[in-house]
């Protein structure tokens, strides 16, 4: 259809150049795209074009619209072109008009990219969305729709989008940093919902690997977001601490948990055998790059004597040929895989003696100044040779190995003038000054992770409360939009409680003394434990086949048999621990009307009968606490431990307890099973004790926390831990219930009862 056509003052074909005027030109547009509509579309698209003219947005929008819309009739449908209109509309007004005008051009190269109805209009609610809550963020991301629709499915890319709604809250600077990867947790999020495989996902697992393969626990991190970009690709040793890229561009799947083991090996070698630091000295950049990859080489060699099999992590990754233009990073690279991989040929008579040099019989292996003495010659080698070498774009090969950072006594130096060499210790160095900072720290923490894998990291406090310590520990979190954990999302802080008052608890007891009396009475018919099954029985369930035979061997032998022929279970002990956690957020201040005390007040007076009983059953048990300011701050209160005594400390804590903050149940409560997944009894009981929805300051979505609670739930079941909630605000059922499960909810109706309801309510649980 290429007939000419005649619309106002220009007779053109569709092939002519559009007009410069933009009345003329949205016209000609118009005339272009109804070739690429069926005719019964061709009228509801020209009103919509008409309608975004009239609107008063400018003259650029509706041409944007009309220029690029008939496009989606090829890739997608007439009716994603129609409904295009009303989101540019929407962009129109609720973000600016540079958002309208590039929204129909990234909705080709989406449409280009899907070929896909459904998949489409996944994408454009998804950019709806987020011009609803977050409108200054829409440009950042139009302007990256190729990187993120070529990286994205439709799905993952709705997952970042709601991962960056819901960690940047309301703070509009932060969103824009966000959507437009300025900040370095938009690119973690966004390469973990791509499928890649990120440090994070694996962190514990690694750790273990490092204890298994060398008995190491030095601290880990991912890489500071201050770091380089060139930095960000390898993995760097500073003063002990381990600092990890979050992902390793261009490995996916097997061959990226491949690449961080081989990693953490080689980085376990440098730990093991690389004892001393080389001094800088006055060596050249070549220089050094050269004793580092000789070292590197070397630490490889040892750890390959000791565990064969490390050959075959590493050696997939050297993939330099013998062959090409003979710039340094190839030469270098040559050299690194002819001293790991024996079967390697290479000709070149530079790579052919560094071999030869590192591997003659004369050298000590183990000794680590043969790798400087070598490669001082090589690198003199390589400057008569008049090789280039820019030591600000040098990047280590291949990119399991470290950066070589932490080889190298910089000495004085790093305060030079920048000439050549401070160039290249520069481009090393991955911000060594705050590195060295935490130092001191880390050296802490690295006592805190050995004693639990799923520490993230220790730090020492300094603030207002004037605490000690501190200890933070990560967890993911479940959102049911997208039916998945974002993993290392929420951060539990545990904090010191307060000193209270402990005789403050033995009122307590004093004032409830006839339910105390109660509670003894119980407490010495109470028994749950692990059936334990009783043989040669005058009465039970089952035949004692043992003792059956013996009997039959009596008779014959025309003896009397042992009449004790059956067998039963019975639980002769208590065999269960539990953790008593407790809301402690603001709303537990509210006065209880008829009782004249607060709600924290009475969960306190509660708690103290419930720890009397449990420590006169002599029950295995620990009390916390938790409230929370955001998803980063999530406070956990220790009152007492378990294998620690209910003494004064764990009573004077009880009674210190102050509300304040919010309530992120999931998060607390993950950290609570940890503790309880540690317990070797029979029976583990959770026994979550709150007055309120799920909430916090930085979530909206009441639906979201009550969610990851129930997911948290039924993890905890799958982990053989029981989780029961005592529900202390009128109509909290309708959520308990989701969370819990109806018969694992007791609501207290009536609060002033509660020290009397908990105890017996224990009681009826454990029997």
């Amino acid at each position: 259809m290429t007939a000419s056509t005649t619309r106002g003052k220009y007779n053109v074909s569709p092939q002519s150049k559009e007009p410069g005027d933009p009345d003329e030109g949205f016209l000609f547009l118009i005339d272009q795209g109804k070739v690429h509509f069926p005719a019964q579309y061709v009228a509801l698209w020209e009103r919509v074009c008409n309608k975004l003219e009239s609107a008063g947005y400018g003259s650029l929008i509706p041409l944007s619209y009309v220029r690029h819309s008939p496009k989606l009739t090829k890739y997608i449908s007439p009716e994603a072109a129609i409904n295009l209109a009303a989101c540019v509309s929407l962009a129109a007004i609720k973000v600016n008009r540079a958002a309208a005008e590039l929204l129909p051009k990234a909705s080709v190269i989406v449409a280009h990219e899907l070929r896909s109805t459904a998949a489409f209009n996944s994408w454009m609610e998804t950019i709806e969305e987020l011009v609803q809550a977050a409108p200054e963020s829409v440009l950042p991301v139009l302007e990256r729709t190729q990187k993120i629709i070529s990286t994205l499915t439709p799905e993952q890319f709705k997952s970042w989008v709601l991962a960056g709604l819901r960690s940047t809250g309301d703070d509009t600077l932060r969103q824009i940093q966000y959507f437009s990867f300025a900040d370095p947790e938009s690119e973690k999020w966004f390469r973990h919902e791509a499928g890649d495989v990120v440090f994070t996902d694996l962190d514990r697992r690694l750790k273990l690997y490092l204890i298994s393969l060398w008995n190491l626990r030095p601290p880990m991190r991912d890489l500071p977001a201050s770091t380089s970009p060139l930095s960000l690709r390898r993995i760097s040793i500073t003063n002990g601490v381990v600092r990890v890229p979050e992902v390793f561009p261009g490995f996916h799947g097997q061959q990226a948990e491949n690449i961080f083991r081989a990693g953490l090996a080689h980085v376990g070698a440098h730990l093991v055998y690389s004892t001393k630091k080389f001094p800088l000295g006055e060596l050249k950049p070549i220089q050094m790059a050269l004793v580092s990859l000789l070292e590197d080489a070397r630490v490889e060699y040892l750890a390959m004597q000791a565990f064969p099999g490390l050959r075959d992590l590493w050696l997939p990754f050297h993939v330099a040929k013998a062959s090409g233009p003979k710039l340094v990073p190839h030469l270098l690279a040559r050299l690194a895989r002819s001293l790991i991989d024996e079967n390697f040929r290479d000709r070149d008579g530079w790579v052919q003696k560094g071999k030869d040099m590192f591997f003659d019989s004369a050298n000590d292996i183990t000794d680590p100044a043969m790798c400087r003495r070598i490669g001082v010659l090589l690198g003199n080698d390589l400057g008569q040779l008049r090789a280039q070498f820019n030591a600000k774009t040098y990047v280590v090969e291949p990119p399991y190995r470290d950066d070589n950072m932490g080889l190298w006594d910089f000495g004085d130096q790093q305060g030079e003038e920048e000439d050549e060499n401070g160039i290249f210790i520069e481009a090393m160095r991955m911000d060594q000054q705050e590195e060295q900072d935490e130092s001191s720290q880390d050296q802490d923490k690295q006592e805190e992770d050995e004693n639990s894998e799923q520490q993230y990291h220790a730090r020492e406090s300094t603030d207002n409360e004037e605490r000690e310590s501190e200890v933070a520990v990560r967890y993911p979190e479940y959102d049911y939009l997208t039916g998945s954990e974002r993993p290392n999302w929420t951060c539990v802080i545990e904090y010191f409680a307060d000193y209270g008052d402990p005789y403050k608890i033995d009122r307590i007891l004093e004032t409830h003394s006839e339910l105390v009396n109660q509670i003894t009475n119980l407490i010495q018919t109470a028994k749950v434990s692990l059936p334990e099954r009783l043989h040669r029985q005058s009465v039970g369930e089952s035949l004692d086949i043992d003792a059956c035979i013996n009997a039959v061997i009596s008779r014959r032998m025309g003896q009397t048999p042992d009449p004790r022929i059956y067998s039963t279970t019975e639980r002769k002990h208590r065999d269960l621990s539990v953790l008593v956690l407790l809301d402690v957020s603001n709303s537990t201040n509210d006065i209880v009307p008829h009782a004249n005390a607060s709600v924290l007040e009475l969960e306190i007076q509660a708690t103290s009968l419930l720890a009397y009983a449990m420590s006169e059953l002599n029950d295995p048990f620990g009390i916390a606490a938790f409230c929370s300011d955001g998803k980063e701050d999530v406070h956990y209160y220790r009152i007492k431990n378990f294998g620690e005594p209910y003494d004064s400390s764990a009573r004077a804590y009880l009674a210190g307890l102050q509300g304040k903050l919010s309530t992120r149940m999931g998060t607390a409560m993950r950290h609570a099973i940890s503790e309880l997944a540690a317990q070797h009894t029979h029976r583990r009981l959770l026994l979550v004790i709150t007055d309120g929805e799920p909430s916090d300051v930085d979530v909206e979505d009441r639906k979201y926390l009550v969610e990851d609670a129930r997911k948290v739930v039924r993890s905890a079941s799958r982990l053989g831990i029981d989780t029961f909630c005592v529900g202390l605000e009128a109509g909290g059922e309708n959520y308990l219930n989701g969370i819990f499960g109806k018969k694992n909810v007791a609501m207290i109706d009536k609060l002033n009862r509660l020290p009397e309801r908990l105890p017996m309510l224990y009681l009826r649980l454990t029997a």
